[in-house]
């Protein structure tokens, strides 16, 4: 890497590290640093791998919990599932990448989340995907859900493993910044857990997988750690951020899960750790950090596909389908067998060394850059320095100037005059053209799939322990009440998650988050980051959900324009016996509907719109005060609801024809979408108004039976609400005094819905 004449930006600052940053390298070293440590300083301090802005915050987080095995830190969160089963989990996000070429970006997002589960020693058995694009109105949206979304099925499809839910989100504020968060979830034998850190002095660090190219150099940097700067945002980037975008091979990717599940099924394996953000300066850096040990790398040895690379361009590349192995000398000779059996390159490319220690006694683990084993030193830093001491930011915060004129310009009072049909008609569109281009059957797990509340699936694959039990995935996100109320917002998306899981039958054990947010450096965004999270903590305490893992995406704006706060909650349940499928949310002739749940807040007179979607995309209004939520209550009714449906999963009779979570649309959306998966319409009554048809409070089920008293009585036993609205029957949905409208005109409106709106895109 060249060095900057006088007239030229300091190299530092073309890294992405300020002038106090430097200072602090220099303080470390006790020397000025060269322009490989700078790179590698770079790379490992930048927003996307140090979490600078956000780890003060994040630590106010419940991570523990009597499941948990391993929590926030390592590349994945693990939980015992009980009969020898350990499941882990993670998501991620690869948001600036796929606005730049959404089709690799989102492909190297699924490739990077399962290379962070088997790296555990999970094999990667569901894959989920929340998307936000801006709204379909122009031929870029579309070309970006299309990049995205084939990216997304031809990784995933090619690899083996299904992508069973998600979710589809479409708003303005994501026109020039679209996100895409992947999660994935892998079961274990519990004894099979590895942690990705170094140890045994001489034992040797091991490249598996592909060759080393200049594909994704960068990427944490040049992409993660900074936003679209043009009026049309990625647009006007396109070409100088390209090469930072990884390409990604999912073939490799399947030969290198293989082969990394069989090296730690043989003992042969000390440490792992997949090569993502930063490549191999942060696989190497984090692994001795994590051990407390040194290491020495010899860059010459690294296998590379493109002549004349720099030494910061291998250290710091992201090629994908690489994993770094800790490997004793005397187990070298079956790596090599077994890695040529899975046809998966192998290369020695550094060796654990003894720390030094410092003037307390406490061991100093150095990383040492060589051009080869023995010779010249290109860089020497403490790995530690790298991965753990990235400077800690309390940036200033402060909230929105306009949140009082916002929050006062409340919508409810206005709702109440619409037209309740065609407002009920603008607000469904089945996703399933999206879910449609992905295999979710894969393994033969899963049980419900995508277009539920949730996802479930058999705790069950290759080298697992025999096991009756089911575990069941949520993905749950709302920007629209965020932008009023980041902290209850965020409380609410918890518990959505935790009633999502709880229509499968499942316990909610653990969470996941992903936390997109704008310019850190905007005191508003941070007011907004840090409420999320105490909002998140507040939540995730009172209803016994430790936050296992989670991914923070800062600077997603353009123009300087920030994306509404957008944190993406993933809910992991487990489900003690999973032999026959639950109900859904296809509804039968004759059955009675029952709404389960508070039907308002304690003390609260009304039921507010403030945030829903009637607001937003049928008034055009983006204000008021968010509804209230009672976490006590919400919990009583997902109890309640999970050990319903519990009892069908284990084969027993039960109370339950169908069962549906009210979330977004309220109990009109959600009735409609048990009409058109029943087939049939249904008369019912008894709501309050238009406003509590469509409010969007979590904790609200809405059930059918053909035991109406037993389910009453079970309800009241529980101390939880339960009103009969109506019967299931007829050709419409008649909400009384508010909608009419037939099952054929909802599924109509429901399946063309996202077609038509990129076929208008152009």
């Amino acid at each position: 890497m060249a060095t900057n004449s006088p007239s030229e930006e300091p190299l530092h600052r073309a890294l992405g590290l300020t002038d106090s940053e430097f200072g602090e390298i220099v303080d470390v070293l006790g020397r000025q640093p060269n322009s490989l440590e700078l790179a590698l300083y770079g790379v490992m301090w930048s927003e996307h791998c140090s979490y600078k802005s956000s780890r003060i915050h994040l630590k106010r987080l419940p991570t523990e919990g009597p499941t948990v095995l391993v929590g926030p830190g390592e590349n994945a969160g693990v939980v015992d599932a009980g009969d020898g089963i350990a499941v882990a989990i993670r998501i991620e996000s690869h948001n600036h990448p796929s606005a730049i070429e959404p089709h690799q970006g989102a492909a190297t997002g699924v490739g990077g989340i399962l290379r962070d589960i088997f790296t555990m020693g999970a094999r990667p058995l569901a894959i989920m995907d929340p998307l936000f694009f801006g709204v379909p109105d122009d031929a870029r949206q579309r070309w970006l859900v299309e990049g995205v979304v084939g990216g997304i099925s031809n990784y995933g499809n090619s690899v083996g493993v299904p992508t069973v839910g998600g979710e589809l989100t479409f708003d303005r504020c994501y026109q020039t910044n679209p996100l895409v968060n992947v999660l994935c979830v892998g079961a274990l034998p519990v004894e099979r857990l590895v942690l990705g850190q170094a140890s045994g002095t001489g034992n040797l660090a091991v490249l598996l997988g592909s060759s080393t190219g200049r594909d994704g150099i960068g990427g944490v940097s040049v992409l993660a750690s900074a936003g679209f700067d043009g009026e049309d945002g990625a647009a006007s980037l396109d070409d100088a951020k390209r090469p930072s975008v990884q390409v990604g091979d999912p073939y490799e990717e399947k030969r290198l899960i293989e082969a990394c599940l069989a090296l730690l099924d043989e003992g042969l394996v000390v440490g792992i750790q997949d090569l993502g953000g930063a490549g191999l300066a942060c696989a190497t850096s984090e692994t001795a950090a994590r051990g407390r040990v040194g290491m020495d790398v010899d860059v010459s040895a690294v296998p590379r596909r493109e002549p004349g690379m720099e030494p910061w361009e291998v250290m710091t590349s992201e090629s994908q389908e690489r994993m770094l192995a800790i490997v004793t000398p005397e187990s070298m000779p079956k790596v090599e067998e077994l890695c040529a059996r899975w046809e998966v390159r192998c290369a020695v490319v550094g060796r654990v060394t003894d720390p030094e220690y410092d003037a307390d006694g406490e061991p100093i683990g150095q990383l040492r850059i060589r051009d080869g084993f023995d010779g010249q030193i290109l860089a020497d830093v403490p790995a530690a320095s790298l991965a753990d001491d990235a400077p800690l930011y309390n940036r200033p915060m402060a909230e929105p100037s306009q949140r009082a004129a916002i929050l006062a310009d409340d919508p409810t009072a206005d709702a109440a005059g619409i037209d309740a049909t065609a407002a009920l008609l603008s607000l469904l569109m089945d996703p399933a053209p999206v879910y449609r281009q992905y295999d979710h059957q894969l393994f033969l797990n899963t049980v419900i799939g995508p277009g539920a509340d949730a996802a479930l699936l058999r705790l069950a694959g290759p080298g697992l322990p025999s096991s009756t039990k089911g575990m069941a995935l949520s993905t749950d996100s709302n920007p629209r009440w965020c932008a009023l109320d980041p902290r209850k917002a965020t409380s609410a998306t918890v518990a959505e998650g935790m009633a999502n899981v709880a229509v499968t039958g499942a316990t909610s054990v653990a969470v996941v988050n992903c936390l997109n947010f704008g310019n850190p450096e905007h005191p508003e965004v941070m007011w907004q980051l840090s409420e999320s999270i105490d909002g998140m903590a507040e939540a995730c305490t009172a209803l016994g959900l430790p936050v296992i893992g989670g991914n923070v995406s800062l600077y997603n704006e353009s123009g300087g324009i920030d994306i509404d706060p957008t944190p993406v909650i993933g809910t992991l349940g487990l489900l003690d016996v999973l032999v026959s499928r639950p109900p859904s949310f296809d509804w039968h002739e004759g059955e009675s509907v029952v709404l389960l749940g508070a039907r308002s807040a304690p003390g609260e007179s009304h039921h507010p719109l403030a945030g829903s979607r009637l607001a937003v995309d049928v008034l055009g209004r983006r204000g008021g005060r968010l509804f209230d939520l009672d976490l006590e209550a919400h919990a009583r009714a997902c109890t309640l609801v999970s050990s319903l449906v519990a009892t069908h999963a284990a084969g027993k009779p039960g109370l339950l024809g169908s069962i549906h979570d009210v979330g977004s649309g309220g109990v009109a959306v959600a009735t409609a979408e048990m009409a058109i998966a029943g087939g049939i319409g249904a008369s019912l009554s008894g709501l309050d108004g238009v406003a509590e048809a469509f409010c969007e409070r979590p904790g609200r089920f809405v059930a059918t039976t053909d035991d109406v008293e037993a389910l009453l009585a079970t309800a009241t036993a529980a101390d939880v609400p339960a009103v009969v609205l109506g019967m299931v029957g007829g050709a419409s949905l008649v909400l009384d005094g508010l909608l009419e409208v037939s099952v054929d005109a909802l599924s109509a409106q429901s399946t063309g819905a996202l077609v038509k709106a990129l076929d208008a895109a152009g």
